[in-house]
């Protein structure tokens, strides 16, 4: 088996490493279920990638997402329920379908026209979806209701509270002013002092994920990405850090062997240095 640029090879390699008997066992074993969480894992590694400015690993990190998509796709095929040209098929499809003012005959529409006819097409997709289910004898698909309907399950938590906190908005269920969101923020520590004094580790967890549900909602209010402050808060601890180590090694002296109180006075001197910083 040698490497190739034709997506051809990726599907024989992938069909080689599901086939039993000569297989790979890792791989043998593996379902939907196992193999979602690194279908996940990859996507970040992408954003990641594109984030650090990296092209090198971006070419790597979307060979790894595309490998996701081969696995998931063998995996359906040796179900019968589908194989990785019917992916191909569905994603152009529908790109061809929902782009008729490019690839069609709906020319010189203004981006409102193109919002307008775009829920239109998503709507004419939904009713044909369903004839297809009923069709291949399968049940209809359950909708769910309600303004929180829809708000996708996989997201990153903070990003998921988010979304359904802005969901809730649209019905007036929400705060006015920011800072009423910051007394709620006070009134979940107080609870989670509470907890702590219990000492009961469900009722501490259950406050602390109060807690992070109303910060992801403050975020909202200022027109923060919440995801997006933790990532850069992240950032900031790693630098610091990295910080405290480099003045350690300069001592000849590792993290390890630095007391509590030599790391909080390192934290802050490498705080002074960058608020020094122009």
């Amino acid at each position: 088996m040698q490497p190739s640029r034709d997506i051809a090879r990726l599907i024989e390699i992938m069909a080689a490493l599901r086939t039993p008997g000569t297989g790979c066992p890792w791989d043998l074993e593996q379902d939907f279920a196992s193999i979602a969480p690194y279908t996940i894992e990859e996507a970040y590694e992408v954003a990641d990638a594109i984030a650090r400015g990296d092209r090198l690993d971006l070419k790597d990190e979307l060979g790894d997402l595309l490998l996701q998509v081969a696995f998931h796709a063998r995996m359906a095929e040796e179900e019968g329920a589908f194989a990785f040209p019917d992916v191909v098929e569905a994603i152009t499809t529908k790109l061809i379908r929902r782009h008729p003012h490019v690839f069609g005959d709906a020319r010189d529409l203004s981006p409102a026209e193109v919002k307008t006819l775009w829920h239109r097409i998503k709507a004419e997709e939904k009713a044909d979806k369903a004839s297809a289910r009923r069709a291949a004898g399968l049940p209809d698909k359950v909708e769910e209701k309600g303004v929180l309907a829809g708000v996708t399950q996989g997201l990153p938590a903070l990003t998921r509270a988010w979304k359904l906190q802005a969901r809730a908005s649209t019905v007036g269920f929400d705060w006015n002013d920011a800072r009423l969101v910051l007394d709620k923020i006070r009134e979940e520590t107080a609870e989670i002092d509470e907890a702590l004094a219990s000492g009961d580790k469900a009722a501490i967890a259950e406050e602390i994920g109060d807690l992070l549900f109303v910060v992801a909602n403050l975020a909202r209010h200022v027109d923060a990405d919440p995801e997006g402050c933790l990532q850069a808060a992240n950032a900031k601890f790693e630098r610091r850090f990295k910080g405290i180590e480099q003045a350690l090694e300069a001592q000849g002296k590792v993290a390890a062997d630095a007391s509590l109180a030599e790391l909080e006075d390192l934290w802050q001197a490498v705080k002074r240095s960058e608020k020094a910083k122009p």
